[in-house]
């Protein structure tokens, strides 16, 4: 067959704005695509969610495609492993409650799984700023404003975009980026103990991975935090190159507020 150069730009152009059209209002939108907000999003998606997810990055993943200091192995707990191996990672049991996998299959299963499920991927778009609005003397998250990352990277002066969401998860790890900005460009309190972003301490895995958890809740109205940057955010330790806390959490964070969801559905 011969091929024109130019249908097959209009073919990427319609398609890639056809879907990021169906994003402009949103159920969830999920800022960062490591473990925790893979997870997260594919639950969500397969609920029939509106489901957007943001990598500043090209490749999804966070820092799962490394394993241990780029020793592509990582560990998970038994409690966990269900989350892998549900979605086709194959596993093995090492010793004891510890269980392995290889780090890529494991990040290109995950992900494969996300898109499957409906999860609509916007790589190589970072997240510069949220959208807030107030009703009844209370400020809320309702959306993001997007930039593309070669605009970011390059320092250039271009105006930002914005997408509507009823919740954001923000799941950019260690560098809570979208909370920072959230608190430093506004006079608001989190759901902390000081009100603040509590920091996140050195490593303690067996803490890290339970605290990971319980952290995972809604951090501001509207906002809600996963994986390391729960920890970081209620001032928790750091767990390396184990995680099962971190599935665990995408789970955790996506039956909350897809029980919110329905619950605000039900109620309109």
């Amino acid at each position: 067959m011969s091929l024109d150069e130019r249908i097959i730009t209009e073919a990427i152009l319609e398609t890639y704005f056809a879907k990021f059209k169906s994003c402009l209002d949103l159920d969830v939108a999920v800022v960062g695509g490591g473990p925790s907000g893979l997870v997260a999003a594919m639950f969500l998606a397969r609920e029939g969610f509106n489901v957007a997810l943001y990598e500043r990055k090209l490749s999804l993943g966070g820092g799962m495609w490394g394993g241990g200091m780029t020793w592509n192995t990582i560990v998970v707990q038994k409690e966990s492993v269900r989350l892998l191996t549900d979605v086709g990672v194959p596993v093995t049991r090492f010793r004891d409650a510890y269980y392995t996998a290889d780090a890529v299959t494991a990040t290109t299963t995950l992900a494969a799984a996300a898109c499957q499920a409906g999860v609509k991927v916007f790589n190589c778009v970072s997240v510069e700023d949220v959208v807030l609005r107030e009703a009844d003397g209370a400020k809320r998250v309702t959306g993001l404003v997007l930039n593309a990352s070669p605009v970011e990277m390059a320092g250039l002066h271009v105006d930002p975009v914005v997408v509507g969401a009823r919740y954001v998860i923000e799941a950019t790890g260690h560098a809570v980026e979208v909370l920072k900005t959230l608190v430093r460009k506004n006079d608001v309190e989190l759901f902390t103990p000081s009100g603040g972003i509590e920091g996140e301490q050195s490593m303690w895995a067996e803490l890290a991975e339970a605290n990971t958890v319980k952290n995972t809740r809604e951090v501001f109205p509207g906002l809600y935090v996963a994986g390391m940057a729960a920890n970081a955010s209620f001032g928790s330790y750091r767990m390396g190159p184990i995680f099962g806390g971190m599935l665990l959490s995408g789970e955790k964070v996506a039956r909350d507020i897809a029980c919110r969801l329905r619950d605000r559905h039900e109620r309109v």
